[in-house]
């Protein structure tokens, strides 16, 4: 088959212009509530979410007295936290790869935690192992980092 100039010229020139368009980001939703689906108090669902970088998380205000906020140490170098207001849904757009760490504030001992994997990479895996978390959000954190883990492997 032989193309003729025109038609090549414009299946460049498309070609070209669909390279050109950014991907379509995803959003994604996470529920605050004070009981999960499996029973347990005080939670994020999902607790645990894989990402693209561009992809936006929305967090809703689904049960009341609840917030969403980055845990100090846990976020990509360079990259920019959030803290948002108790009872309010907050939208949050992620651009750099790596482990996010975020809690409720008011149930944060009580273990409402979560964790956004953004993209392939997690350059700061270690140090968001690194980071102590109060009474019940240790043991749920670990448990999230294991599933970082697993998905990383």
């Amino acid at each position: 088959m032989k193309l003729r100039p025109a038609t090549l010229a414009a299946a460049t020139l498309m070609a070209g212009i669909m390279a050109a368009l950014p991907a379509i980001a995803a959003d994604h939703e996470v529920r605050m509530l004070n009981m999960g689906e499996d029973g347990q108090r005080m939670v994020f669902e999902p607790a645990y979410l894989e990402i693209e970088p561009g992809d936006t998380v929305t967090f809703l205000a689904t049960d009341p007295s609840h917030n969403s906020e980055i845990i100090a140490g846990m976020l990509p170098e360079g990259a920019e936290g959030w803290k948002g207001r108790i009872n309010e849904e907050l939208t949050v757009t992620f651009d750099q790869e790596g482990i996010y760490g975020y809690k409720c504030l008011p149930h944060y001992g009580m273990g409402m935690v979560g964790i956004v994997k953004v993209g392939e990479a997690a350059p700061n895996l270690d140090d968001a192992k690194a980071v102590r978390h109060p009474g019940q959000a240790a043991k749920r954190m670990a448990e999230l980092l294991d599933d970082v883990d697993v998905a990383s492997n």
